[in-house]
């Protein structure tokens, strides 16, 4: 992938993330805002039913269109922002759960799965490396869950709205690439992998589920 492509995708992402604030912190019971900021969630769940034949995932796009046509009818307010919660809870759920089956007795841990995918032997030790990095990942998406509702309960909706929309991306960014800088220092007798093949094994191992 270029530079210039790289730096347009995160342009798109930073500018999505800032506008996603804005509608949410101003104008959240708007249609138009819950179009936007329930839009990639609604077209994912479509596309993943379509193109996999997963009937769960279109019926879970048709629940969460009729849920959300029937709270703008009937003005959503407050509604709406806990809408807005269950999607940043729900999305982190799905995910920790989809690291945390893998570490159920006799499956492999999913950042093992895509180390395997990069290398063609994986030793005990970066075996046991990968699935402590699996439990870090689940127990991130858990934590950020926890964090999410506390704010919900005890801070302005603007402070919720920029954790959400600014704060969990950068988060993730943060533990990413974090813990790419620091796997090295703990294990620098592992192979070198770089972020875009760690990102494209990523997508592989999903493809394969």
């Amino acid at each position: 992938m270029s530079r210039w492509r790289t730096a347009a995708i995160v342009a798109a992402l930073a500018g999505y993330a800032l506008l996603s604030h804005g509608l949410m912190t101003w104008w959240p019971e708007q249609p138009w805002s819950i179009a936007v900021l329930f839009g990639p969630l609604l077209g994912g769940l479509l596309i993943a039913g379509i193109a996999k034949r997963h009937v769960p995932s279109l019926l879970g796009a048709a629940g969460l269109g009729l849920v959300l046509a029937l709270v703008q009818q009937h003005d959503g307010g407050s509604r709406v922002e806990m809408l807005y919660v269950l999607q940043h809870a729900a999305m982190h759920a799905v995910l920790a759960y989809g690291f945390g089956i893998t570490l159920r007795e006799g499956s492999t841990p999913l950042i093992t799965q895509m180390a395997a995918r990069l290398q063609r032997s994986l030793p005990d030790a970066q075996r046991a490396y990968t699935r402590r990095l699996t439990v870090i990942w689940c127990a991130y998406f858990i934590a950020m869950i926890g964090v999410s509702l506390l704010l919900y309960r005890l801070a302005p909706w603007a402070w919720w709205s920029f954790y959400c929309n600014v704060l969990t991306p950068l988060a993730a960014i943060a533990l990413f690439i974090g813990e790419y800088l620091l796997r090295y220092r703990l294990h620098p007798e592992f192979e070198r992998v770089t972020l875009a093949s760690a990102w494209q094994a990523w997508r592989a191992v999903d493809a394969a589920r």
